[in-house]
């Protein structure tokens, strides 16, 4: 008798029956159009598809029918036999092609779980280390995950992860393969929820403990495994050459009972796997420093010099790095305690007009690089193109050339593999060749005379600008003619340089040039906007409130614009940089001054240490840093300590606490400064120093106003009582000629998992690449936010998707929330520039100030960069455009959104700026800088 369709039957591959189920045809058939259709999983299928998927499984039941209705029923390997063949049948070749891979894939995952029936053995062997063969035990796998997602299950699915690794799985896989199938499920998963991120985390703490300790220790076994190898490590590191002997004088016991291993779960997971990558030390691509070693190694190669108690000075160091208060910049994270400890960030020189000179900086640029070292050089004295040469009676070909050579050297010197050396190089606006200059990043013209891979930046006088607001005359000329302009800046320069337009005009030049100065700075913007460089910095205010006037000029700032000293052919400037963590002084609701307090003045020993620890690579870069002993302070966490606090960037409450804790920091450095100067003496130029002079950083705003004749409108308020510091400065001097300058900190920041330097929130969630790869990131402040309003489910992370990271469109977030959390593209550029008018008050070099459009126009640029200029601003970074890496949208119905909002919409290059174009079409603007950039050293 032939049996209805309620009562078939379906033989299971472990030889049980159950009754047919026609849902389970349709599903299965489902699935492959989304997988081909790359559609999230329970997605909605249009009609017109699932029309076609009802008339399969209806199809594809009939010939079930006929085995199904038999007694013994269908085997369910022939129901898939048959769904195939409808599939095909009816022109869905590629519909049948995933549908055939996901049966492999079961098939494979269903012999590694051991539930096929025909395997007696595993079909999946893991090869060791030695090579020899062992199976592939999956119930290893689960254990491991699941410890990884311990108390986190409400968040995560330990079985779709496990489901995950399986599907990767192949038979040779091996083990260290198999750790990262489980990280990669993992961290894939981070943009649902950041319990993924933990389980990331503490997967990949698993990997570093295999290396370094030999086995995956549990929580209490931890402690004592690590205090045993930690002087194992050290040893080994000696002997293969990556540390300093002079480490195993260290009382390595003490150090090793100091450490606290558990502090490792502090790391999120992008900051253990960029430490991994590139700052542990490694023998053989085997690393030999867990997190903690990593460390308690830089505070023993900070400390090395240090008299009297080593070992408590080296463990005072280490409690503020291993707890995230401070973080050294990338180059002593490197080479801290090891054989050649070039622990300094950047260099800045100047390059004298003499082929000699020309070419030693080259040397030195190299040089210099080779060890971490990012270069700031200062071409201003070279002379211009067709410029007479008195030796060989010939006519120069200008400093273009030159550049090229330049960007070539820093592409070579690739520092080791671990970042692509960089160079930025200035010149000042009233040089014959700034037009050319500015046209080196273009991607069109004769590219001899382009550098693709060099960083440049104007090095803008006052004057220029006043002329620009006037509708003036601006007068170009060769430096050979007028040496004297390169060294002088405010009222004098002003004042000579009318001389020199007074001698061109009467015929005592031979060289000069005249155009509308409002022309070359719609060229400087233009330029700008299309290629992200020239960048805009300005000498007089870098020189005005520079504490050491007395001593030199400042010529140029650095590769990412932060560090103001001054250079000449007999000196090479250094800066030593390392960075407070604002967000973890946050207590309460409020910044902790005490632990603040004790956070710089630990730090500020530090940088000092640096100085005379320091391997230079050329005597002018000794030279100038054992005279001037600069260093610069700086800070990171700046976005998450206002989310601590509740406060929107784009309010008059961000300004004040900007202002509030630069002035503490400001405060305490300078007084931590002042007290090393009586431990250990005044640096050797002091002497007529600003500081000398009883001037601090705030008194020179009035210097400044003096000097450009017009106001600078800053708020000058105070809240601490800084006769103090007066007084121990007049008392004691300074140890350090210049104290605080706040750097990027892309990388330190992503260690260590806050926002970078003084950036506001690029996007809440957004793709995000260093040379460690490209990870997804969401703001997990945000989510955490959402979740305690019941608002964090799929469809808001699919809306936050669509709407690139951005909530102001999602109308079921409360406002409140949404105007605290702008992203960096949302905020008006005011902001951020109010924001750093306070901050640079206090600040006695500059910072790296970024500034973000999202329409750009001629008038907006224009507004912004005057906005800077007026108040009191030495430098800014990057401009920034919304960049080119976007969350993956093509799993998104789109129809459930509506419209994007104008501001999240691409425009052309042409689209609205208002800047005169003299010199051709406009090139397609580029993502001028994403906002970490893995091959740019200036984001590191």
């Amino acid at each position: 008798m032939v049996r209805a369709r309620h009562e078939w039957l379906v033989r299971k591959r472990d030889g049980r029956t159950v009754p047919f189920d026609s849902q389970r045809i349709q599903g299965a058939v489902a699935n492959a159009f989304r997988a081909e259709l790359n559609l999230a999983e329970g997605q909605p299928l249009d009609g017109e598809v699932q029309s076609d998927i009802t008339a399969i499984a209806e199809a594809a039941c009939s010939d079930v029918g006929t085995w199904a209705s038999r007694p013994e029923g269908v085997d369910v390997e022939k129901v898939q036999d048959l769904v195939e063949m409808e599939l095909m049948a009816r022109g869905h070749y590629r519909v049948a092609r995933r549908y055939i891979i996901y049966r492999s894939e079961h098939a494979k995952m269903r012999a590694i779980r051991g539930e096929a029936v025909a395997a007696a053995e595993p079909t999946i062997s893991v090869v060791l280390s030695d090579g020899s063969r062992v199976p592939f035990d999956a119930e290893r796998v689960r254990r491991r995950l699941a410890i990884a997602s311990r108390g986190l299950e409400d968040c995560v699915d330990v079985d779709e992860l496990f489901d995950e690794v399986l599907r990767s799985v192949f038979d040779g896989i091996g083990v260290a393969e198999i750790y990262k199938t489980q990280i990669l499920a993992a961290r894939s998963r981070i943009e649902r929820d950041p319990a993924y991120d933990t389980v990331s985390s503490r997967l990949m703490r698993n990997v570093v403990y295999q290396e370094v300790l030999g086995q995956t220790p549990d929580e209490k076994s931890l402690s004592r495994l690590h205090q045993d190898r930690f002087e194992h490590s050290i040893i080994d590191g000696i002997r293969a050459g990556r540390l300093s002997p002079e480490l195993r004088t260290f009382d390595l016991t003490r150090l090793a009972q100091a450490m606290r291993p558990e502090r490792d779960t502090q790391f999120r997971y992008l900051g253990l796997q960029a430490i991994y990558d590139r700052y542990l030390l490694h023998i053989g691509g085997r690393r030999i420093e867990t997190p903690q070693y990593f460390w308690m190694r830089v505070a023993m190669g900070l400390a090395i010099q240090e008299p009297g108690d080593r070992e408590a000075r080296t463990i005072e160091f280490y409690e503020v790095l291993s707890t995230f208060r401070f973080t050294s910049a990338t180059p002593t994270l490197f080479n801290s305690g090891t054989p050649h400890p070039q622990l300094s960030s950047c260099y800045l020189s100047t390059v004298k007009d003499d082929l000699e000179n020309i070419f030693k900086a080259v040397s030195d640029n190299a040089k210099l690089s080779k060890w971490a070292g990012g270069l700031g050089n200062d071409w201003t004295s070279i002379r211009a193109t067709n410029a007479h040469i008195n030796g060989t009676n010939g006519s120069s070909q200008g400093v273009i050339p030159f550049l090229k050579v330049v960007n070539d050297a820093a592409v070579a010197v690739n520092q080791g593999g671990k970042r692509k050396g960089a160079v930025c190089t200035y010149l000042e606006t009233w040089h014959l060749d700034i037009e050319e200059f500015l046209d080196l990043r273009k991607n069109t013209g004769d590219d001899r005379r382009r550098t693709h891979d060099m960083h440049t930046a104007n090095w803008i006088p006052d004057l220029f600008l006043k002329r620009v607001q006037e509708n003036g005359q601006w007068t170009l000329f060769s430096p050979d003619e007028v040496p004297d302009l390169h060294d002088l800046y405010g009222k004098a320069f002003e004042d000579r340089y009318l001389q020199y337009e007074t001698l061109a005009d009467e015929g005592e030049l031979r060289m000069f040039r005249r155009i509308p100065a409002s022309d070359l700075w719609r060229k400087m913007l233009t330029r700008l906007f299309e290629t992200g460089h020239p960048w805009i910095t300005f000498k007089d205010p870098s020189n005005i409130r520079s504490p050491q006037d007395h001593a030199g000029v400042v010529h140029s700032s650095n590769l990412c614009t932060e560090i103001l000293l001054n250079t000449s052919e007999d000196e090479t400037a250094v800066c030593n940089l390392g960075s407070i963590n604002l967000a973890v002084h946050i207590r309460d609701g409020q910044l902790d001054l005490d632990l603040l307090k004790s956070t710089v003045t630990v730090a500020l020993r530090m940088l000092d240490n640096v100085i005379d620890i320091n391997y230079y690579p050329t005597p002018e870069a000794e030279r100038s840093n054992q005279r001037h002993r600069p260093i610069g302070l700086g800070l990171m966490g700046f976005q998450d300590a206002l989310h601590t606090l509740g406060i929107s960037y784009a309010s008059d409450a961000a300004v004040e606490f900007a202002d509030r804790s630069m002035e503490a920091i400001s405060y305490f450095a300078f007084l931590a400064s002042s007290e090393l100067a009586r431990d250990r003496g005044t640096y050797p130029t002091y002497r007529g120093s600003k500081w000398d002079r009883g001037l601090l950083p705030i008194d020179t705003l009035e210097l400044l106003e003096s000097e450009r004749g017009e106001a600078i409108a800053v708020d000058r308020s105070t809240t601490l009582d800084w006769q103090v510091v007066r007084d121990a400065v007049a008392k004691h001097g300074m140890r350090n000629s210049n104290v605080l300058a706040i750097a990027p900190t892309a990388t330190i920041s992503t260690i260590i998992g806050v926002a970078q330097s003084i950036e506001p929130e690029y996007k809440h969630l957004y793709a995000k690449s260093n040379l460690s790869g490209e990870f997804t990131q969401v703001n997990e402040v945000l989510v955490d936010l959402l979740k305690s309003r019941g608002l964090w489910d799929a469809q808001m992370l699919d809306e936050l998707k669509y709407y690139d990271g951005s909530v102001q469109n999602i109308g079921r977030i409360p406002l409140e929330i949404r105007q605290q959390y702008l992203t960096a593209f949302e905020i008006e550029p005011k902001w951020l520039i109010e924001c750093a008018a306070r901050r640079q008050k206090w600040i006695d070099q500059g910072q790296s100030l970024n500034l973000y459009l999202c329409e750009p126009s001629g008038r907006k640029m224009n507004d912004m960069y005057l906005l800077a200029w007026r108040s009191g601003l030495k430098t800014t970074y990057y401009l920034r455009t919304l960049a080119a890496t976007q969350v993956e949208k093509s799993t998104l119905d789109v129809n459930r959104f509506g419209v994007q909002p104008k501001w999240m919409k691409n425009k052309s290059a042409s689209s609205d700026i208002e800047i005169r174009r003299d010199d051709g079409p406009a090139e397609a603007p580029p993502a001028l800088c994403p906002i970490d950039d893995p091959t740019c050293e200036a984001c590191q």
